[in-house]
């Protein structure tokens, strides 16, 4: 086939909403509709070019059952011409979305999709199944049990067995969380999101009320003691509290991707190119460390070394992730995570690479700078890195 160059043209995202907050009376459909909306809106392309919207979702029951991607396509007004469908790799599914859009480009098989993303966790709870000491939901074949002899574990568990992994002390993962906010708080105060924001309402009914100004989660003053106290979740002498993970959160986000040849003749200003998308699976019981293989392998297609990379978005799903990835990488502290992330700004699954994405290119942008590599862990011991180029 022709390969082609996809290049990113447009990026939004709302602001993410805490669980049970400003956000959860949007159906997810909505919401992410509302920001396809935003998202053909600003660009200006004719919406009846689309070829597909991709959409990441890890929730997909009750109100994001049945292909939420074409229900949020409708709920948006866009042409009845557009499809659309919903995968998921769990909290990697938003940056998947933006690899499987890519490739299509790049093959002829697309001119200009959306690669998207959704999760409302006020809505659509996580399972009982992945709570604190609950045992393992039927996702778990017998087959896959015998396997690993029982040892799977859910998510908080594993990130327990992370931290002992990689020798991370409490300490260690307490004063990361804490950056984490700061950082975010002052991205917001000096208003570096705000471009990538769709302007957004906590009632869905009335487009006129108050708008929400900025990520509900991210907290101006964290105290160190208060931290310190905290107990642990999913082990009485871990080191996994509610302050050093993610946060439960609402959110969506939206990436336009096209042909570059398409952009540049419809006039589609080009901002970013794909220098490299990978997947790799590692340890399914530990779950994280899959990240690890991702980002060497990205690095490797690139021909980059990571002292190449100007900014590393690694999502926080747990503090212990970034913190290996920074280890194993080399990264200096003021390449990783500059804005904050997961554990400041929240983290609805579906939505959050998207979102990564958006807050990469936009810091890329702001500072003039070449190079970003983002990678997000997920459920299963998968991970996804990508790799882009500022135009």
């Amino acid at each position: 086939m022709n390969m082609r160059e996809a290049v990113i043209v447009g990026a939004v995202r709302t602001p993410v909403g805490k669980r049970g907050g400003a956000l959860s009376q949007w159906h997810p459909a909505d919401l992410l509709g509302h920001t396809l909306k935003h998202l053909v809106e600003q660009s200006g392309i004719d919406a009846s070019d689309i070829d597909d919207v991709i959409t990441g979702c890890a929730m997909q029951h009750e109100h994001q059952s049945g292909n939420i991607g074409r229900h949020a396509v409708l709920a948006a007004g866009l042409p009845e011409s557009v499809p659309a469908v919903t995968i998921d790799r769990q909290c990697g599914s938003g940056q998947q979305a933006v690899t499987f859009a890519a490739h299509g480009i790049a093959a002829g098989t697309y001119n200009v999709a959306i690669a998207c993303g959704v999760e409302s966790m006020s809505q659509v709870p996580i399972p009982a199944a992945f709570a604190p000491g609950a045992p393992l939901g039927p996702q778990y074949a017998p087959k896959e049990l015998a396997r690993y002899d029982g040892a799977m574990v859910a998510q908080g568990a594993a990130s327990e067995l992370l931290n002992a992994h990689c020798k991370l002390s409490r300490e260690e993962l307490d004063a990361f969380s804490i950056r984490s906010h700061e950082r975010a708080f002052a991205a917001t105060a000096a208003g570096k999101f705000r471009e990538q924001l769709v302007p957004t309402t906590s009632d869905p009914i009335d487009g006129n009320g108050l708008v929400i100004e900025g990520d509900e989660g991210i907290r101006e003053h964290m105290d160190p003691a208060k931290i310190a106290s905290l107990r642990t979740i999913f082990s009485a002498d871990g080191s996994t509290t509610a302050a050093n993970s993610s946060q439960i959160s609402d959110g969506a986000a939206a990436i336009l991707i096209a042909d570059r040849g398409y952009a540049e003749k419809h006039g589609l200003k080009p901002r970013a190119k794909f220098l490299a998308m990978s997947v790799a699976a590692a340890d399914p019981i530990i779950q994280f460390n899959a990240v690890l293989d991702a980002t060497h392998k990205a690095l490797e297609f690139a021909g980059l070394s990571a002292e190449d990379i100007d900014l590393f978005e690694v999502n926080e799903a747990f503090a212990g992730v970034p913190l290996m990835v920074q280890n194993e990488f080399g990264i200096p502290d003021e390449k990783i995570n500059v804005n904050g992330g997961s554990i400041a700004i929240g983290h609805p699954l579906g939505s959050t690479g998207a979102r990564m994405l958006t807050d990469l290119l936009c810091e890329l942008e702001r500072t003039g700078k070449r190079y970003g590599l983002q990678t997000i862990c997920e459920a299963g011991g998968t991970a996804n890195a990508t790799i882009i180029e500022r135009i």
